[in-house]
């Protein structure tokens, strides 16, 4: 790893230089006046102590979230947007400010995901289909004996 200097918009910052592979990353550092103290951010968040209920929601919410972080599975929606709002510029077509949408519906969501946790339980827990109705069956029939005349 090596420490070194470099220039970005007008500004000199710090970076830590690693190799990786065929190639180095570069991992942009703060100076410390850049660096803003816990206290003046979460001192005012007081300790509170959560129920049962807050807990095990949180346990579910993790556990069915947990998984693989795959990169692939993300886009940079802000730079797609700019890339096509530069190219209709290049065509020399109009760029019109979007329209604002209605406003969002705004919901308690401690009990959506608890109504969401209560639907999935309920879906765990559902008995299996009932299989189509049975016909009535008729009695056995009695096996004839055969006999065999001698003769």
């Amino acid at each position: 790893m090596a420490i070194a200097r470099i220039v970005l918009t007008t500004r000199e910052h710090i970076i830590a230089l690693e190799s990786r592979g065929k190639g180095i990353m570069g991992t942009l550092l703060r100076f410390p006046y850049e660096v803003r103290d816990e206290k003046d951010y979460f001192d005012d968040i007081r300790d509170t102590k959560l129920g049962k209920d807050a807990m095990d929601l949180a346990k579910h919410i993790v556990q069915t979230k947990a998984g693989h972080f795959r990169p692939g599975k993300f886009e940079d929606r802000y730079e797609k947007a700019l890339r096509e709002l530069v190219a209709k510029k290049q065509a020399g077509e109009r760029i019109e400010a979007a329209k604002a949408g209605p406003p969002a519906k705004v919901i308690n969501l401690m009990d959506a995901l608890k109504g969401s946790i209560a639907a999935e339980r309920r879906s765990e827990k559902k008995p299996p289909a009932p299989s189509q109705k049975r016909r009535k069956t008729k009695p056995p029939r009695r096996s004839r004996k055969v006999t065999r005349r001698a003769g």
